[in-house]
């Protein structure tokens, strides 16, 4: 999540991103990238090579579930679908987040003389 044109993302906030996505529907891996994209203005790309592994992490963690299923385009894909020991994670990860952007916040923030 930075200033570059590539939209990179912070450590440790791909997995948040995925989890708040299939928190609305489950999706296969091509849509919950363009969903991560359409839903910040295009600030966030998600590329394959991050994706997928860690979908992959995800899946292992028990986190997400998979099954096979067929796309809009009528192609084979895996549908991701959030279960609750990722719920739990997302929680924990959303907080987490929140107090580094926290602390992010008290550093950026004027100082008093």
């Amino acid at each position: 999540m930075t200033d570059s044109p590539k939209g990179d993302l912070l450590p440790g906030t791909l997995e948040m991103l995925i989890l708040a996505t299939l928190r609305r529907e489950p999706l296969h891996g091509y849509a919950i990238a363009q969903r991560i994209q359409r839903n910040s203005d295009d600030l966030l790309r998600v590329e394959e090579g991050s994706l997928y592994p860690a979908l992959q992490r995800m899946l292992i963690e028990g986190w997400v579930s998979a099954e096979w299923g067929m796309s809009a385009r009528n192609r084979r894909v895996r549908i991701y679908t959030l279960t609750a020991a990722g719920a739990k994670q997302l929680g924990r990860e959303t907080a987490r987040v929140g107090r580094m952007i926290d602390g992010i916040a008290r550093v950026m923030r004027p100082s008093e003389a």
